[in-house]
């Protein structure tokens, strides 16, 4: 969302809220972190960067993108997420002017906090009643995918109930957001499920929302079936190779996906660009204050090919939220790590 379509008061409470949980995210992100997440959800928040800039058709001219919330979520925990998605949003809004910088506040809590939130209660919900296997694990990443994204659609037609800039129909703002919002859902959903079985494929001990899913085995005693008695035994820590091949392998994708494939994406205007120029909804939008950054529109200024100006921004994007979101999660390790030796 750009600056502008939500009046100054109702920005600054959700930038109160996006505060609020990205404080109690950074302290529940510790008790996810490990020594085989922290390095994953830095590039979590890189593969979310370049996959959002592939805009994919939906319907009547409109595309839609990845929003993240249910991916992050699964793969490195409800807290890490909200924190993936909002280096993504934060490195979009100053970087490349892609989002509003006052709007920031409405942004993090519709894209980063309530399609986490909502994604991992669905799934959550989903894997206690499936089978406790990984493709039921996929399954339910699926579904959780599918319903965070007409989730942030309600909760952008309620802010924009509150704070709304222009005079328009809410009626019609609400049916058009979630209608178009169901069907980019299905493209989240796809993406997600994608991405979580490919990692539980390989590596299954690094998928937050797969853990503990082992079947208990099962002994018959007086002709009942009864679960055995848990082994006690120590977690085999996998090889250090396999786990840098899998950084490596996903940061190469994200450097593809941003660098090259990018620029075959839709450049239909995605479903919030859509609805806000059908309903007027963007008639009191703001100039970007980064509008002048060398990277805005994910371009790099003053290089004339389209092709390579586009490619260089994605693979720049993609460097710098790696990094940026590496350092966030690697001191928020070192700091629980700090408070384990102190408790100790």
């Amino acid at each position: 969302m750009p600056d502008g379509f939500i009046n100054a008061p109702t920005s600054a409470a959700t930038g109160v809220i996006a505060a609020t949980a990205l404080a109690v995210s950074l302290r529940g992100a510790r008790r996810e972190l490990d020594e085989r997440t922290a390095p994953l959800a830095g590039l979590v928040a890189a593969f979310i960067f370049a996959v959002q800039m592939l805009n994919f058709p939906v319907a009547a001219g409109t595309s839609g993108h990845l929003l993240g919330g249910a991916l992050a979520a699964i793969l490195v925990g409800p807290f890490t997420g909200i924190l993936c998605v909002s280096v993504v949003l934060l490195m979009q809004g100053i970087l490349f002017a892609d989002g509003g910088l006052t709007a920031l506040g409405v942004n993090i809590t519709d894209m980063a906090i309530v399609t986490t939130v909502v994604a991992y209660a669905v799934f959550r919900g989903l894997v206690k009643v499936l089978p406790r296997t990984r493709r039921s694990v996929t399954v339910a990443s699926f579904l959780a995918a599918l319903l965070s994204v007409p989730a942030a659609a309600v909760v952008f037609t309620l802010l924009y109930a509150v704070g709304g800039t222009t005079d328009v129909s809410l009626g019609k703002v609400a049916t058009a957001m979630i209608g178009v919002h169901v069907l980019i859902g299905i493209g989240e959903a796809v993406i997600t499920a994608l991405t979580v079985g490919a990692v539980i494929a390989v590596r299954p001990d690094l998928v937050y929302g797969a853990r503990g899913l082992q079947q208990r085995l099962k002994l018959r005693v007086g002709g009942e079936l009864v679960d055995a008695p848990a082994p006690a035994e120590e977690p085999v820590p996998a090889p250090a190779t396999s786990h840098r091949r899998l950084w490596v392998t996903g940061l190469v994708t994200s450097l593809v996906l941003a660098g090259f494939v990018s620029f075959y994406a839709s450049a239909n205007p995605d479903g919030l660009e859509k609805v806000a120029a059908d309903q007027g909804i963007d008639k009191k939008e703001e100039r970007h204050a980064s509008a002048d950054s060398p990277l805005a529109d994910y371009g790099v200024k003053d290089i004339g090919d389209a092709r390579l100006s586009g490619g260089l921004a994605g693979v720049i994007g993609v460097g710098v939220t790696v990094v940026a979101g590496s350092a966030v999660f690697w001191a928020v390790r070192r700091r629980r790590t700090g408070d384990a030796v102190q408790a100790g």
